[in-house]
This record gives structure tokens, C-alpha cells and sequence, in this order.
């Protein structure tokens, strides 16, 4: 049973098929995911009796099928995200940019919220593309071997940055920049909503945002809510073992 004072990200593990409705109504469940559900709710001014029926129906098996990775193998997963995700976000941020580009040049005087857009996607793809890079070169890699060590393939891994939780921190806090550069420019375009009479690269581009923030949602869930758990877990107990 989904309860109005069962926080975002509980519920959003409970029940994956859920995460398409929190995505519909813009609910924070990987960042923001600590929340209560009513809290959250009355933030964005939703009735949360309505939110906990649309929620139920989505985990009755009424909506498309979200796959559950819950019982995944720390690599499966990373593999999952490497793929999916970073994937997406090197191919759709080059795409974006462009786009952004073009707007703010041609409708920045009319339309200021335009060159603010340009300028936030331009930092959000800086510091997203070098996140990426570290958690595959240095973060990915350790919890590849954490686990192979607990399968008993391979020795302990050393590691430069002490505990597993100290670029797990660094990667959340990253995280919470990029979601709060995605809310800004939400926000300064009225829920990426087009301006009358826009032209076709402005739509494009709004809704390519709109897509972009979901896509962000999901990929930050599998890592904050789920990989990074098992890696300090994973990295206890092998430790332990010593």
C-alpha cells in the first residue's frame, strides 16, 4: 500500500512502475527522494489524495512495465547506466547545445529566459560530461572489482580515495547540481513551455529539455538509490573479509 507519509524514493524502489508518474507530475524521487510523499506534494501545490491513487494504479500493473533492477548485480547495473544513460547524455547534450544556441541568438533580445538557457545548459554539460568520466574511470571500476572480490575472482582493490563513500558524496553532490540547473531553467520556462508563436528549433529544444530532465531522474534513481547503496555495502563486507 502506497502511504501519503512514504517518502518518494521508498516508494519509487517498492514499485518502479511508479517512477513514469513522478516523472508526469515532476516529483524529485532521486534527489529529492528523502521527502514524504504529502511534503513533497504540497510543495508543488498536488492533491496528494489523487497522486496516491494515480501511483497505485501505476503499480497495479496498468502501466507500461518499468524494469526493476533492485536485484541486480552491481555490474549488470553499471553496465545498464553506461549504456542507457551516459550513452544518452553524449549523444543529446551536442544536440541540445546547438539548438540552445541558435534560440538565444535569434530570440535572446525578445526572450531573455533564452540566453539563460544557453548558459545553464552550456555548465550543465561541462560538469555533467567530466561526471561521467570519473565515475568511469575511477568510481565504476572499484565497485567492478568489489564485486569480483566477493565472488572470489579477484584480490582486494586498492583504492587513491580511501572509502567508496567518499567519491559516492562527491558524485551525489554533482547530482544535486545538475537536478538544480535542470529545475532553473524549468522554472525560467514555465515548465519548458514554449512561448506563443515559437519557432520549431524552440519546441525542439523544450522539449528535448523536458526529455533530457526525465532521462536525468531516472539515471540519478539507479545510481543515488541503488548502485551507491550496494557499493558501501559491497565494500563493508568485503572489507570485512580481510
Amino acid at each position: 500500500m502506497i502511504a501519503a507519509q512514504s517518502t518518494l524514493r521508498s516508494i519509487a524502489l517498492d514499485q518502479p512502475a511508479t517512477i513514469r508518474v513522478f516523472e508526469r507530475l515532476h516529483l524529485d524521487y532521486c534527489c529529492g527522494g528523502n521527502r514524504p510523499l504529502a511534503e513533497a506534494c504540497a510543495q508543488k501545490g498536488l492533491d496528494v489524495e489523487t497522486v496516491v491513487a494515480s501511483l497505485a494504479e501505476a503499480a497495479s500493473g496498468n502501466a507500461p512495465v518499468v524494469k526493476d533492477f533492485s536485484q541486480a548485480a552491481p555490474a549488470e547495473l553499471i553496465r545498464h547506466i553506461v549504456q542507457t544513460h551516459h550513452g544518452y547524455v553524449r549523444n543529446e547534450l551536442p544536440r541540445l547545445l546547438a539548438m540552445a544556441e541558435r534560440v538565444a541568438a535569434k530570440h535572446g533580445p525578445a526572450h531573455p529566459e533564452a540566453g539563460q538557457i544557453e548558459r545553464q545548459l552550456s555548465q550543465l554539460a561541462e560538469e555533467l560530461l567530466l561526471h561521467l568520466q570519473k565515475e568511469e574511470i575511477v568510481l565504476f571500476p572499484y565497485i567492478e572489482k568489489l564485486e569480483q572480490r566477493h565472488n572470489g575472482s579477484a584480490k582486494v582493490p586498492e583504492a587513491c580515495f580511501g572509502s567508496v563513500e567518499s567519491p559516492i558524496r562527491m558524485m551525489m553532490h554533482e547530482h544535486e547540481s545538475a537536478g538544480a540547473l535542470m529545475e532553473e531553467m524549468r522554472a525560467a520556462t514555465g515548465g519548458f513551455t514554449p512561448w506563443d508563436g515559437a519557432c520549431p528549433t524552440t519546441v525542439g529544444l523544450y522539449d528535448g529539455l523536458d526529455a533530457f530532465e526525465r532521462d536525468l531522474h531516472r539515471h540519478v534513481h539507479l545510481e543515488n538509490n541503488l548502485l551507491f547503496p550496494m557499493a558501501i555495502a559491497l565494500e563493508q563486507e568485503v572489507l570485512a573479509a580481510k
